[in-house]
């Protein structure tokens, strides 16, 4: 990774974070449809079902939210270099432009003082 740039890591660990997370969460779901097979009323079964099902939907929002979140970060750090590199060569531009008007100015300044 020594070589890689900063955005192409930032994807990599938010598709790793993104496999943890639902791993998690189905292990999760798993442990409650095993409760709920083992549990003795249908209300206790239907709640831990219930269960199962909302680990899931809100793991899967977090995950969402998470790739999103990493894809921003990415493109703003890919964005961000891009600009930077082309900066210095806009920067120099300018103080060329810059220089060359400084020299005029100062001209005029002496010119000034003398007449005075």
């Amino acid at each position: 990774m020594a070589g890689a740039d900063l955005d192409v890591v930032i994807r990599q660990l938010a598709k790793q974070l993104h496999t943890n997370l639902m791993a998690r969460a189905k292990e999760r779901r798993d442990h409650y449809n095993g409760l709920a097979a083992k549990a003795k009323g249908t209300d206790t079964r239907d709640r831990y079902k219930q269960l199962a099902k909302t680990v899931i939907e809100q793991a899967t929002a977090a995950a969402k939210r998470l790739q999103m979140s990493a894809d921003n970060v990415a493109d703003s750090y890919a964005r961000s270099m891009r600009l930077a590199e082309a900066a210095p060569a806009v920067q120099k531009s300018e103080k060329k432009q810059s220089d060359m008007k400084k020299p005029a100015a100062k001209k005029s300044a002496k010119k000034k003082a003398k007449s005075k």
